[in-house]
């Protein structure tokens, strides 16, 4: 037997929703979006992108109920999920939607909902895992991200550094970085004495993904002045301390 509703009728397929977009159509369509937390809402204004999610349905003698988990990614590596409840009241009447921030309310709203218990032959629950939006690995910090790649790019003297497609996509929307001290060295690094020091620069994108860009900084040149190199990983960027050393131990 299949479920009989469409889901494909459900979340038009034909262009892909913007976070702002998705969260005005579910707030527009649920009856009571107004008991929401003026707090959540808020915190959706910074939402970076979104993932919708079948969790559960129910059908029994005409009357249904489905449950959908909505989750935004938000500019500080946070994420906030909305549960929203598709019901109709009776049969053949139209369905109704509800919107909770909390997964307890949502259960007790589905609580209330008049389905009848006796009907096994035409009962089909569905349980659906939804993907998991991803966390991301940082704690960004919002301040001119694409300035700051650009003045990191600036500075790298390697011939090897980022090409101009990552350049491209960091100084057009980079959202949001971190920059933090990696630990532990090459070994040769540390039997010539000389002094590496090595950064992730990671940066958020308005789509929600994660780049990262490796600063190495140095004194490993032939008057021992201070350089800076740039690469696209940690393995190419230690690779390029070992060489560094090699050259002058």
């Amino acid at each position: 037997m299949s479920v009989p509703y469409e889901t494909a009728a459900y979340e038009p397929p034909e262009s892909p929703e913007s976070p702002e977009e998705h969260l005005e159509r579910l707030l527009g369509r649920a009856l009571n979006s107004f008991e929401l937390p003026d707090e959540t809402i808020r915190r959706l204004d910074c939402a970076l992108a979104h993932d919708s999610s079948l969790h559960s349905a129910h059908h029994s003698a005409g009357l249904h109920r489905e449950t959908y988990r909505h989750t935004w990614l938000l500019a500080d590596g946070s994420a906030v999920t909305l549960w929203e409840l598709v019901h109709n009241t009776a049969l053949g009447s139209e369905p109704q939607h509800e919107v909770y921030a909390d997964e307890e309310e949502l259960r007790a709203a589905t609580a209330r909902l008049p389905l009848p218990p006796d009907a096994p032959d035409f009962e089909l629950p569905v349980m659906v895992h939804p993907s998991p939006v991803p966390e991301p690995r940082h704690v960004y910090l919002t301040d001119d991200s694409a300035d700051h790649a650009r003045r990191l790019l600036r500075r790298a003297e390697n011939a090897d550094r980022p090409g101009a497609d990552i350049t491209t996509l960091l100084l057009r929307t980079a959202f949001a970085h971190q920059i933090t001290q990696a630990f532990g060295r090459p070994c040769r690094a540390g039997q010539v004495g000389l002094c590496f020091s090595l950064y992730e620069h990671a940066f958020l994108l308005r789509d929600g993904q994660e780049i990262s860009l490796w600063e190495v900084e140095h004194t490993a040149t032939p008057d021992g002045r201070h350089m800076c190199e740039v690469y696209p990983t940690e393995h190419a960027a230690r690779a390029a301390m070992e060489r560094r050393a090699a050259r002058l131990a």
